[in-house]
């Protein structure tokens, strides 16, 4: 246990965002984007297996479910020093794992630089706001920052169904539910289920993996509730496309009456390197104006991305504004806002 809760120290002291124990490969830790070895010494399987098995004793878990099917997500938590999301699976015949860090505290928005037609979301009170985004893009962080806002300002009934548990909300001036799948619920849906029974006002969904979770999350938007969901997608447009097509082609109809009306904003971010070596975000806010909801229901998708650039005076923030203002702030060079941008040729023409 001593060489596992060194690796974790060291983590957390680099301020890495990952720890990857991985037969074949020295223990390394991922900071600001780049990956860093801990030791110069390779692993071998046996080695990695007996870490393994650290992790799951420190986070009092039983293996039974890894070892059936190769692959566990659980979470683990170390006084004084940081929780830990765990990802273990089998490469090449031997255990491996990826461990992300998170801080016990929720983070500063302003630290993160997330702008503040973001956080204002938490004004909202009822339907459904989806955050995207890649893997790795901050999303988790960012809807921890607004659960806490909300948790601040108001007086509700917060439940979160997470894969694992990430940030812990202590109980403010609302009453947060945290529910872990496959610890306190069997699954997404059916956790989602279950919440609708427990008065909520504020659902946040980890993530809406299928049609059926898609459809409870939409009808509890629907019902007067705010949802805040994510989706692995890049984009505000290929959001409202991953949505819709996830149905039957004879439902889609529906589906575009239904979303235009109980959708409220899609936020998607990146992160990307700035001038000090370390990564910020960028995001496109999408709001359903009364032009947008019409093309959603009509679709026309193809002419949000025009809506969403000329829309700053409705609170909208296309992804190349965004990196072109932090190009202009300083935050990023010229190479980073060309290489990030969804239009490289036109921000090459617009920087000059």
């Amino acid at each position: 246990m001593a060489k596992l809760m060194d690796y974790l120290t060291r983590a957390v002291q680099e301020e890495a965002s990952d720890l990857f124990i991985v037969p074949g490969a020295p223990v390394s830790m991922k900071v600001d984007g780049q990956l860093r070895a801990i030791d110069d010494e390779k692993i071998m399987p046996t080695e990695g297996e007996s870490l393994i098995k650290e992790i799951y004793t420190a986070a009092g878990r039983n293996m039974e479910e890894f070892i059936h099917s190769g692959d566990d997500d659980f979470s683990f938590a170390v006084s004084g020093l940081a929780r830990f999301r765990v990802n273990t699976y089998r490469q090449r015949g031997s255990m491996a794992a990826v461990i992300r860090v998170v801080a016990f505290s929720i983070p500063d928005w302003r630290e993160l630089s997330i702008p503040e037609q973001v956080m204002n979301l938490a004004d909202q009170t009822n339907g459904m706001i989806i955050f995207c985004g890649t893997a790795g893009s901050g999303k988790s962080t960012t809807l921890a920052c607004l659960i806490d806002r909300i948790n601040r300002r108001r007086a509700c009934h917060i439940v979160t169904l997470e894969d694992p548990i990430e940030y812990l909300h202590r109980n403010n001036k609302s009453i947060v539910s945290q529910r872990e799948i496959a610890v306190d619920t069997a699954d997404y849906l059916s956790g989602l289920r279950a919440c609708l029974r427990q008065s909520p006002d504020v659902i946040q969904l980890g993530e809406m993996r299928d049609l059926e979770t898609i459809r409870t999350a939409m009808t509890a938007a629907e019902t007067g509730h705010l949802l805040l969901g994510t989706l692995h997608t890049k984009g505000a447009v290929h959001t409202i496309d991953r949505v819709i097509d996830v149905f039957p082609a004879d439902q889609q109809t529906q589906i575009r009456v239904q979303l235009s009306s109980v959708l409220r904003t899609v936020v998607s971010q990146q992160l990307i390197p700035d001038v000090n070596g370390g990564l910020i975000p960028a995001f496109e806010v999408m709001h359903i104006t009364p032009a947008v909801s019409s093309m959603i229901r009509d679709g026309k998708n193809h002419q949000i991305g025009a809506a969403i650039a000329s829309g700053g005076s409705d609170g909208m923030l296309a992804m190349d504004q965004s990196i072109y203002n932090l190009f202009k702030s300083g935050s990023i060079t010229k190479e980073t806002a060309i290489a990030y941008a969804d239009n490289p040729e036109q921000m090459k023409r617009r920087i000059g």
